[in-house]
């Protein structure tokens, strides 16, 4: 007796969709390729988060008041100045 080849189908779709092994295959778009070197100007940064440790690239993703994400190396001074900046600014808001 033969089984019917859809729910199969649908089945292995499911599977598929929520392996463990591809549930993490969407992690690399939360990591920097690059960093900038360039000054940020801070007055256009409203946020700013460290990556995960899953990334090979350490960096700090700034967001800036247009919603763009800007990678910067976060071991340069400029960077620290403008997330003391945040910081100060949301303890006074708070």
């Amino acid at each position: 007796m033969a089984l019917p080849v859809a729910p199969l189908l649908v089945l292995s779709l499911l599977f598929l969709w929520s392996s463990p092994a591809l549930a993490g295959a969407n992690d690399a778009e939360d990591c920097c390729l690059s960093v900038t070197q360039r000054l940020i100007p801070w007055k256009i940064v409203k946020a700013f988060r460290y990556l995960k440790d899953g990334c090979r690239m350490p960096a700090v993703v700034f967001t800036t008041l247009r919603d763009h994400q800007l990678c910067a190396p976060p071991d340069q001074p400029w960077v620290n100045r403008i997330i003391q900046r945040l910081q100060r600014q949301n303890a006074k808001q708070a």
